[in-house]
């Protein structure tokens, strides 16, 4: 059986957009209704099974408010995976997604793998942001949008088990990958070496 994988996850948006909310009702099944504004970042982990591989994200919930906004990029290094989730009933908090997918793009890893939140999606009827707009965004970026409600759980399993196998596959190729190019560059020299050590046999049996 293939040992467990530990991964670094981040969840980013705008203050009040359901962060915090999230990782609790995915790390703990737990919800609070007057949940307090995050403060530099919280840590919480998550443990899903990927084609029969524990994997464990580990989640750091940073700070939405302006005032800490420059913090997050400390975040940033080292993880493999992003929630970056915004408030279905505020169209400011899905404005803002654009930054955070570029921010991510500029300053996190090359592969970090990304999945958008629309959260509080237990009040549909007070919605600003038409799914099909969302969704089309979503698309054009190479991401995968979920509906989320941390109150009532929809969505919330589904886009941490989604995450989970996004980084895991990811971070397999990127493995697979750098082994095939040490085993390349072993055998390119192993060549080089048997080439050197007959022509200078040749040398003796001519020259000697």
């Amino acid at each position: 059986m293939e040992a467990a994988k530990e991964y670094k996850i981040v969840t980013l948006g705008e203050g009040r957009v359901g962060k915090t909310s999230l990782t609790l009702k995915a790390a703990r099944n737990v919800f609070h209704e007057d949940e307090q504004s995050t403060v530099n970042a919280n840590f919480l982990i998550k443990e899903i099974s990927v084609q029969g591989v524990s994997v464990k994200l580990n989640l750091w919930d940073t700070a939405g408010q302006e005032r800490f906004r420059a913090l997050a990029p400390n975040y940033y290094r080292g993880a493999k995976g992003a929630v970056i989730a915004y408030d279905i009933t505020d169209r400011s908090s899905f404005d803002r997604v654009v930054s955070w997918v570029k921010e991510l793009g500029m300053q996190a890893d090359k592969d970090i793998c990304i999945v958008i939140a629309g959260n509080k999606c237990d009040r549909e009827s007070e919605r600003q942001i038409p799914k099909a707009e969302a969704l089309e965004y979503a698309r054009k970026v190479g991401v995968t949008h979920f509906d989320t409600s941390a109150k009532t759980g929809k969505g919330v399993e589904e886009i941490f088990q989604e995450l989970a196998r996004l980084v895991y596959e990811t971070q397999q190729k990127a493995a697979e990958s750098g082994q095939n190019k040490r085993y390349t560059s072993r055998s390119s020299k192993k060549v080089k070496i048997q080439q050197n050590t007959t022509s200078e046999k040749e040398k003796k049996q001519c020259c000697g």
